[in-house]
């Protein structure tokens, strides 16, 4: 492994410039030459350094994770500055339960460190750290990424992922639930969402059993909030110094949804209006009981057998077209049932979470999908099959940002990448319109808002449109960004550029759009695999 840094970075703090050692066998110390167009970070190993790295390494794995307390400085420019995070790779933490590509990772950190980043997020996936069985917790190569983490002077925000990962947009890897979790899906199907065909979704447990002891005699929501008990007391030296954010996952991708749009075996194509997920036994019988508690019995039979099917447009169903069923007394019945439920759910993960969390130093942050396409219909038909009862007439966000803002929590929000002139016009997409509607929203229930882009993008117009976004020009402005996601391509010439010039324009509040020539040009990353091969020790170190 190779790590070749040719860089202009002209932002680094001389001042702040200190040795660091590198976590995978060899230590390395890493400084910053005086800065020119062209300046170079070097890369020294030290065998003697090397040794003396293993032996406290061997010594600390015997220990406690421990971290020890970080000082904070007033700043008075910190209400302005925006602080950029990078997603890591969803398979950061292999099948085996160890950290995958350790010295590779260590490199990129660095990299990412020198280039002003905040720090970086991890999924910590539930079908990992508990798939020995129940109340089996393996948080190893957690511990050892959090060690890394801090070791680069980074932060952490983490993710309790409680879902699947495989059959979603970017996903790259395929993680599924427990064995034991799915041991009593095959059991009982009805623990997983299923659509008005049968179709079942094993991303994630159903809510409709959200307070049923379904899971080896625990509810699905006791065995949430024992996982986060057992995170929390594993790291709780590092809670709120390294880890400075826990987002609570509470559906699909993590995002407070139904799983409305599965893209698994084609099932979905954007820009599809998708499915109510409200036909497992647990969901019926509480439509049923909704229906019936206002004397409409027949209502609670079944949800709307006009909706259409996935791939569908708005105006294709009797549901969801301009003067359809969702403006009618039975419609508004129905959305009210279906996105309530919704909310109570992520209600009741999110003040379990409080609770173990708020005495920690810890943020806390609830993520919602930016469902952008047939946004300028009347309707919103996709938002409503995914729970959220947003249309023409009704607001569907204001309730969300009011429940996250009282437990306190981020309103962490997606899509902030795009523009309205690049989707295509037959979707009736508005991602800008969206973004301002729940800027707005989160400005009126006074939580903080965060960002991500919904989609891998590298150009400058990207970055540009996150810049305008993060701004509170018009509703809430950002308190956060993270970047989906480190990969070998972000690293890449012109992508690594514009990576660069982002950062410091965010660290500025938004407001600088570009570096000048002379500090961003030659920025250049490349890590890779040696066979061999010597270069000039001025250009580079390898990482044995």
């Amino acid at each position: 492994m190779a790590l070749t840094l040719r860089s202009s970075i002209s932002f680094v703090n001389q001042k702040e410039t200190k040795a660091l050692k590198a976590f995978d066998d060899v230590s390395a110390t890493v400084s910053f030459a005086k800065i020119k167009p062209s300046s170079r970070i070097q890369v020294k190993n030290s065998a003697r350094e090397a040794s003396h790295h293993q032996t406290h390494q061997r010594d600390e794995q015997r220990e406690k994770v421990h971290a020890p307390s970080v000082a904070h400085h007033d700043n008075h420019n910190v209400s302005k500055r925006v602080p950029v995070y990078v997603m890591l790779p969803l398979d950061t933490v292999t099948m085996g339960g160890g950290l995958n590509k350790p010295r590779a990772m260590n490199a990129s950190l660095m990299a990412l460190k020198s280039a002003g980043v905040e720090g970086v997020m991890v999924d910590v996936w539930w079908g990992l750290a508990e798939k020995d069985g129940p109340l089996k917790y393996n948080w190893e190569a957690y511990a050892e990424l959090v060690q890394m983490v801090q070791m680069h002077g980074l932060k952490l925000q983490v993710v309790m992922s409680f879902h699947q990962c495989g059959g979603n947009v970017g996903d790259t890897c395929s993680i599924p639930l427990p064995p034991w979790v799915l041991e009593e899906i095959s059991k009982n199907p009805d623990l997983v969402y299923t659509d008005r065909s049968g179709r079942r979704n094993p991303e994630y447990i159903s809510l409709g059993c959200d307070s049923m002891p379904v899971l080896k005699g625990r509810t699905p929501l006791q065995v949430y909030s024992d996982y986060m008990k057992s995170f929390h007391d594993r790291f709780r030296n590092y809670l709120g110094s390294v880890i400075v954010e826990i987002q609570v996952g509470m559906g699909p991708c993590g995002e407070l949804r139904y799983p409305s749009y599965p893209e698994s075996n084609g099932t979905w194509r954007f820009p599809g209006i998708g499915e109510f997920q409200c036909y497992d036994k647990y969901m019926k019988a509480s439509l049923a009981a909704a229906a019936e508690a206002i004397g409409k019995k027949e209502w609670g039979t079944s949800g709307p057998h006009d909706s259409g099917k996935y791939n569908q447009f708005p105006d294709d169903t009797g549901f969801f077209k301009r003067e359809g069923t969702w403006n009618s007394e039975y419609g508004q019945f129905f959305l009210e049932w279906y996105s309530s439920k919704l909310l109570d759910h992520g209600d009741k993960i999110l003040a379990s979470a409080r609770g173990i969390f708020q005495a920690s130093g810890v943020k806390l942050s609830g993520k919602i999908a930016g469902i952008h396409w047939h946004y300028k219909a009347r309707s919103h038909a996709a938002e409503l099959t995914a729970g959220y009862y947003n249309t023409r007439f009704n607001d569907g966000y204001l309730p969300i940002a009011r429940m996250l803002a009282k437990h306190e929590v981020i309103f962490n929000f997606t899509c902030m990448e795009m523009k309205d002139r690049e989707q295509p016009g037959h979707a009736n997409c508005s991602p800008e319109g969206l973004v301002h509607q729940v800027k707005m929203a989160t400005k009126m229930a006074r939580v903080e808002l965060a960002g991500e882009n919904a989609l891998e993008r590298y150009d400058a117009d990207a970055y540009a449109q996150v810049l305008s976004t993060s701004r509170s020009d018009s509703g809430n402005g950002l308190t956060a960004f993270t970047y989906l996601r480190m990969n070998k391509k972000l690293f890449e010439g012109d992508n690594w550029r514009h990576m660069v010039d982002f950062v410091r324009s965010m660290s500025e509040g938004g407001r600088r759009q570009r570096l000048s020539d002379a500090d961003s040009r030659g920025s250049d990353l490349y890590v890779g695999h040696i066979k061999g091969t010597q270069r000039e020790k001025s250009q580079e170190a390898a990482l044995v």
